[in-house]
């Protein structure tokens, strides 16, 4: 697999061609992202065309259906490398054959890293070239160690949102299908108090979220504080696990199929149309104090 080294600072990210995916992100010390282990097999990937699921695992556009895996098929496709240097690189994919017969548009979709100190600056940005209306979703997917730190109980940390955040927020169902009723929040005021139990139905999606940023911490280890551009929703999600795992914090614009929706991908809730010739941006920023 072709990898990428950024280096500043004692600061160290690795980025994948594959998936364009951040495989390592290392500072002063501290391993902050996810291993890749068995309990969940990726790092961070990049989800595109779609975030989430449709129903069926079908794209259906002007009548036709086409196979479309979760989220997406980005994260297992090869990018190319339009930029590479120490403390930045930048990715891209475009349409093909192979997208094609699964995503029937053109598109051009770039991703950016970047070393800022000891933080590190994600960007996307998504150029339509045809001369109609482009239907996606897009997001990330990062998956950082939980707990932080070894010998740091997991129920010793929380996330603290920018805002109060009263709720409420979305389940999904055994399909992997947004549920239609709302559940209350286990947000209190801007604190979450992480523990696995909330995740036993899958992840938390927040589909209007006030804050635009939060902290990730615990009492006497490191804090990960993550801010987003573009994005308007958030999902939480892990796979419960008595022994050190991960918690997904996932910026997203676009969701999983409304279980009781069928039609058009380009008029799913949650997609965005990207008019003939734009191009849209979005960003994440990873700021981290030891």
């Amino acid at each position: 697999m072709d990898i990428h080294r950024l280096h500043q600072n004692g600061s160290e990210v690795l980025i994948a061609r594959t998936g364009a995916e951040l495989q390592a992100f290392r500072t002063g010390g501290v391993d902050l992202l996810w291993n890749a282990g068995p309990l969940w097999p990726r790092h961070a990937p990049l989800l595109f065309p779609i975030v989430g699921g449709l129903k069926q695992d079908t794209l259906r556009h002007r009548g036709e259906g086409f196979p479309m895996p979760r989220h997406g098929f980005a994260r297992n496709r090869d990018f190319t490398w339009t930029l590479r240097t120490a403390t930045a690189c930048t990715l891209e994919l475009r349409d093909d054959a192979a997208t094609r017969a699964a995503y029937p548009f053109p598109f051009r979709l770039t991703v950016a890293y970047a070393l800022e100190g000891s933080g590190l600056r994600m960007d996307l940005a998504l150029h339509n070239p045809a001369d109609a209306p482009l239907p996606a979703s897009l997001g990330w997917h990062p998956a950082f160690r939980w707990p932080l730190a070894p010998g740091i109980p997991k129920a010793a940390h929380r996330l603290v949102f920018e805002a109060d955040e009263p709720g409420p927020l979305r389940r999904l169902d055994p399909r992997g299908l947004l549920t239609p009723d709302p559940h209350p929040t286990p947000i209190r005021g801007r604190e979450l108090a992480l523990r696995e139990e909330l995740f036993t139905e899958d992840a938390l999606i927040f589909l209007e979220p006030r804050s635009r940023g939060l902290r990730f911490e615990a009492e006497g280890g490191p804090a990960l504080t993550l801010r987003w551009e573009g994005f308007p929703h958030l999902g939480l999600w892990t796979r419960p696990d008595p022994g050190p795992s991960f918690l997904c914090i996932e910026p997203w614009e676009g969701h999983a199929s409304p279980a009781d929706w069928e039609g058009e991908f380009g008029e799913k809730p949650g997609s965005f149309l990207l008019p003939a010739g734009a191009t849209r941006r979005w960003a994440l920023t990873m700021n981290v104090r030891i």
